[in-house]
């Protein structure tokens, strides 16, 4: 259980200042080391940099969108296997399948329920990705 023992870094990158803050916090409270990307170019530089365990991406970025930062981690050899969860307004259909085809592992929509994403984050970190997304 690396995320318990070694205190799990997060790469949680989100343009929306008050959504950053708020799960910057609750999750640093949870005892998550929080890294904070505010636009996708920047989300992509600062994974390659940090390695973080998992990283929370918004789809709806400035520069780079989130689905577009999400197939540039995919496609580097350091960072394609983290796994990555979408953070999305976007409750539209297909927009799930949209973010699993980019290369993320899980979904989250907006608002964010923090109990369902911790479940979702707990188990990535203990269990690895799905296996169809390794």
């Amino acid at each position: 259980m690396k995320w318990r023992e070694d205190m799990a870094k997060i790469l949680l990158v989100e343009d929306n200042e008050m959504n950053r803050d708020m799960l910057s916090r609750r999750l640093g409270r949870r005892g998550f080391q929080v890294v904070i990307a505010t636009d996708g170019i920047q989300g992509v530089e600062l994974a390659q940099a940090e390695l973080p365990d998992l990283i929370l991406m918004d789809m709806s970025l400035p520069i780079i969108d989130g689905w577009e930062a999400t197939r540039r981690l995919r496609a580097l050899p350091a960072t394609q296997v983290i796994p990555i969860i979408a953070l999305t307004a976007h409750a539209l259909s297909g927009d799930r399948e949209k973010s699993l085809a980019a290369g993320c592992n899980e979904y989250e929509t907006k608002p964010i329920d923090f109990g369902r994403l911790i479940g979702k984050i707990e188990d990535l970190l203990m269990n690895g990705p799905p296996y169809e997304n390794r």
